[in-house]
């Protein structure tokens, strides 16, 4: 599972010309899911996120997470963060199969939701996401249980 995880004053990503999800003030997140990820993944990356302290404190240190500040997420799913440029053409085998990344999709949703406040994309429809970096910040986070074994 990846994240690409932007700080933002503001975003918003639409679909057919309307926006069906905005936030101001917190995470735009990019989400991908590889073949081998489980709920296990999801569980632990929601975690993690939730609490990763890239916020402003009144030092202004990076010491304080987008709960802390009373911020949003604004989750898109992407599959193309798999995506392998060994030629020219990108390759998405490593991807998961949409019928199971979207089910993950929707975990990953519920968990952060219990959190935070939480708007989304739509998985596989094509969108345009707007959005206006804070920095800019971004953090990749990474995480595949089955690589550690």
């Amino acid at each position: 599972m990846k994240l690409v995880i932007q700080r933002v004053s503001n975003a918003s990503v639409e679909v057919d010309n309307e926006i069906i999800g905005q936030i101001d003030n917190g995470l735009m997140v990019l989400v991908g899911f590889g073949q081998n990820d489980t709920t296990k993944e999801v569980d632990y990356l929601s975690k993690k996120l939730i609490k990763l302290r890239i916020f402003p404190d009144e030092n202004n240190r990076m010491n304080k997470s987008v709960k802390d500040i009373s911020g949003k997420l604004l989750l898109v799913p992407q599959f193309t963060l798999y995506g392998k440029t060994k030629k020219n053409r990108p390759s998405f085998h490593k991807a998961l199969n949409p019928d199971d990344a979207t089910n993950l999709f929707d975990y990953f949703v519920e968990k952060c939701s219990e959190e935070i406040d939480v708007e989304t994309g739509e998985f596989g429809a094509y969108m345009k996401v707007n959005l206006l970096n804070d920095g800019p910040v971004t953090i990749l986070l990474e995480k595949d249980f089955s690589e550690d074994d």
